[in-house]
């Protein structure tokens, strides 16, 4: 029930915060919006507000915004072309469209504020989790459980500063200040280069002393200002890691096996309602991105490829044919299609091996 809950909530805001985009600056450039739907068809309930149908329809992997004359092919009555959206300028269109992943990259920074203004922004401090056996650190001594307080002199709190400190120093030996109880002593370690495997499965060669993070996490409050920044520098990481993980998909250094589609969210989005409501919503800015940087990929059908043709229209001077953009949409259906059902086969896949 928690999973069931949590996916629903997960998909139903940020379905809803996109399509939101797109509806009110289509409101704010006058464009006349004939529906607003959470869900694809066929449509399951719907209540007519003003010149507006707002509906909840079947299919929750999406929803769309039905604006007048954004169809070509749609007949627009002479009065009210000033309302459709063909009629638009270019740059009106083109932020109608934009908005909607905008919304999205904009609800992440909002949430993230949110949680860091009153949690504060947890972060993982520099105690031993485990050190592996025969490396240069179980040779010099270090145990589960040690603090290590400093490194060749500088102090350091924090893990996301432990590793770059020892990375730098290369294959040279390091000093390390180490508390282990009440007890405070120095070792020298020397890191070791190996091949190890990254977050996108590649092989990278680093050096290591061989120890890893424990589940200590300590929280440093922030004043709104720093919230506010933390969340935006987090949503821009997010975005660059999306953009970073999609080439590697194309360059084939990261395994198709490693795609999940919407089975796989509400496992995580079960997962992180069961461990906390700040949780969850870490997990939704991070989706909210990702479908940020999706939508802006110049594929037909999606935001980024009406986008594209928004761009060439405005190099050329003129539209594209209308034809030309219907072949390319329907090209760009399929790859959707197509992609849509290979997440759904390493999705059932994963739950077929229990992975």
């Amino acid at each position: 029930m928690t999973t069931v809950l949590a996916t629903i909530i997960v998909l139903g805001v940020l379905i809803f915060i996109h399509e939101l985009g797109h509806f009110l600056l289509a409101k704010a450039c006058g464009v006349r919006v004939d529906a607003f739907s959470l869900g694809f068809p066929p449509r399951l309930l719907h209540k007519q507000i003003g010149e507006t149908d707002y509906r909840l329809s079947v299919i929750p992997l999406g929803g769309y915004v039905k604006l007048l004359g954004e169809n070509p092919h749609d007949e627009v009555p002479p009065e009210l072309e000033h309302r459709s959206f063909a009629h638009q300028t270019l740059w009106r269109r083109f932020l109608i469209v934009l908005a909607g992943p905008g919304f999205n990259f904009l609800f992440a920074v909002l949430a993230l504020f949110l949680v860091f203004a009153f949690t504060g922004i947890p972060y993982l401090t520099t105690e031993i989790g485990g050190v592996t056996e025969d490396s240069p650190a179980a040779r010099a001594g270090l145990q589960k459980g040690d603090l290590v307080q400093a490194i060749d002199g500088t102090k350091i709190g924090r893990w996301e500063e432990l590793s770059p400190k020892i990375k730098e120093r290369g294959e040279q030996p390091v000093t390390l200040e180490v508390k282990r109880g009440e007890k405070v002593f120095q070792v020298t370690v020397t890191p070791q280069r190996q091949e190890i495997t990254d977050d996108f499965g590649g092989k990278v060669s680093t050096v290591l002393i061989g120890i890893r993070a424990s589940e200590a996490f300590a929280v440093e409050e922030v004043n709104p200002a720093q919230a506010f920044a933390k969340g935006a520098t987090a949503s821009v990481r997010i975005a660059a890691l999306t953009l970073e993980s999609i080439y590697k998909l194309l360059a084939r250094e990261i395994p198709i096996k490693t795609l999940g589609g919407p089975i796989f969210i509400a496992q995580i989005a079960g997962k992180q309602a069961e461990a906390g409501v700040s949780y969850l919503i870490h997990f939704m800015a991070a989706l909210s991105v990702n479908l940020a940087m999706l939508n802006l990929l110049p594929i037909p059908v999606l935001d980024g490829g009406h986008l594209f043709f928004f761009a060439w229209e405005a190099v050329r001077g003129k539209p594209v044919a209308v034809k030309h953009r219907e072949m390319a949409q329907a090209v760009g259906m399929m790859l959707i299609l197509a992609l849509m059902a290979l997440v759904f086969y390493q999705d059932i896949l994963r739950l077929l091996s229990h992975k």
